[in-house]
């Protein structure tokens, strides 16, 4: 019999020794039955041994050296996807898995005002990642994702750290995390592998608003209290000079590569994670961005803060998500005569965005049993990355935009899917542009 199996057996054969102590032939004296009595584990006791047993078990749904893959359904750790978590379910020693993921785009030949869009159909193998992990003991453990995208560093493409965190796991409520950390925002950020969410290409306001991936050198705690679980980082923080109107704050990142490191930023996130199949909370950041940048005879900080809510309910087959993100930057009017910006091209004052989805799993409906999984869903988002901008300077109408998102989702196996949808796009300046996409994406 496998260790798994022992385990759940273990579970029922604890409960009723304890209540029924060992069996007999006829009554035992009371000076005997007195002693079983005071040696019997207490209730305390008895908890632990339960809670034992099951973290036993949590660890085994992870994976481990005899099993190297996530199993179906597995649902990651720590906030991470399933790939990315799987070092923590280790024993020791090494853990290896990865993801990838390439996606056709096939755009309409004019905007919506009739006009020529200009776009060219695309054919991208977008990421190919592999996290190495090692657990050095119980305590300490090594997580890093390196990725490698578009295929050539010669066509646009590079090679990145995308995280490489040292974790001293010290208990469930308290745990330790340095190095170049993820930055807690949304869901897309941390849980970015591409079988752990609806959709071809991720939602706008997990790109445009939220900056995904963004990572950040840091320094923090997290862990699970009670139905709360948690992170806290110290981070390096962004750098406004590459703030632009049509992309926020996205090209502010920077990533972990000498980063200036004048100013430190504060970025968590809280978690409502007791419900079964509900992830419901906030996240922040916030740090002056502003670095050395500063018009005559003035400086300022540019401070950018983010917050969001988040949440995703799953049931039976249902699968409902929604994330609302907003970014606010101080200092604006400053931050666009530094950067001489003029006209409609200013730095949004407020920039924001969401979404809501929903999927309906049908498969496993019509087939009990089966391993496969085909969920039909429906997406709609807005994103603006100019909500407010300063006196002086104006609105650019295509940067309003608003994303309708229909298509199938099919997996074979839980770490395999094929992903089709229709993306319908319009916005405030007649321009937005509608688009097929075809995706596959793997993770191991």
């Amino acid at each position: 019999m496998n260790q798994k199996w022992r385990a759940l057996l273990a579970l029922p054969l604890c409960a009723v020794t304890t209540i029924a102590g060992p069996a007999r032939s006829d009554d035992p004296p009371k000076e005997a039955q007195a002693a079983e009595s005071a040696s019997a584990p207490t209730n305390e006791e008895l908890a632990r041994r339960i809670e034992v047993l099951a973290r036993e078990l949590e660890a085994r749904k992870l994976g481990d050296a005899s099993d190297p893959a996530p199993p179906a359904g597995a649902t990651g750790k720590w906030g991470l996807g399933p790939a990315a978590s799987k070092v923590y379910g280790k024993a020791s020693g090494l853990s290896i898995g990865g993801y990838g993921e390439s996606l056709y785009q096939n755009f309409d030949a004019t905007r919506e005002d009739g006009s020529t869009s200009g776009k060219t159909n695309e054919w991208d193998y977008l990421r190919a990642v592999i996290y190495i992990g090692w657990k050095f003991d119980k305590t300490f453990v090594l997580n890093t994702e390196f990725e490698y995208e578009h295929a050539s560093t010669g066509e646009g493409g590079e090679v990145s750290v995308e995280f490489a965190t040292l974790d001293a796991m010290l208990r469930d409520e308290v745990n330790l995390r340095a190095g170049l950390v993820l930055v807690p925002v949304g869901f897309v950020n941390e849980m970015h592998e591409p079988t752990t969410y609806l959709g071809a290409r991720r939602p706008d306001t997990e790109n445009r608003i939220l900056p995904s991936t963004w990572r950040a050198n840091g320094i923090g705690a997290f862990g699970e209290a009670g139905p709360i679980a948690y992170k806290l980082y110290l981070t390096e923080s962004l750098n406004a000079s590459s703030f632009t109107a049509a992309n926020g704050i996205r090209g502010g990142r920077q990533n972990g590569a000498k980063a200036t490191a004048d100013s430190l930023a504060f970025t968590g996130r809280v978690d409502l994670v007791s419900v079964p199949g509900l992830l419901a909370g906030a996240s922040f950041f916030t740090g002056e961005s502003g670095k050395d940048l500063a018009v005559p005879g003035q400086s300022f900080g540019a401070r950018t803060t983010t917050f969001d809510l988040h949440a995703d309910w799953r049931f039976r087959g249902l699968w409902l998500r929604g994330v609302f993100a907003r970014v606010t930057v101080d200092d604006v009017a400053l931050l666009n005569r530094s950067l001489g910006l003029t006209g409609n091209k200013s730095i949004g004052e407020t920039q924001e965005g969401y979404y809501l989805s929903a999927g309906y799993e049908i498969l496993s409906r019509l087939a009990p049993g089966s391993s496969m999984a085909l969920t039909p869903f429906v997406r709609y988002e807005r994103t603006d990355t100019q909500k407010e901008v300063p006196a002086g300077w104006t609105r650019d109408g295509a940067n309003d935009r608003k994303a309708w998102t229909v298509g199938l989702d099919f997996k074979p196996i839980s770490q395999l899917a094929l992903k089709i949808d229709w993306q319908d796009y319009t916005d405030a300046a007649n321009t937005g542009v509608s688009q097929w996409n075809v995706a596959l994406a793997y993770l191991f």
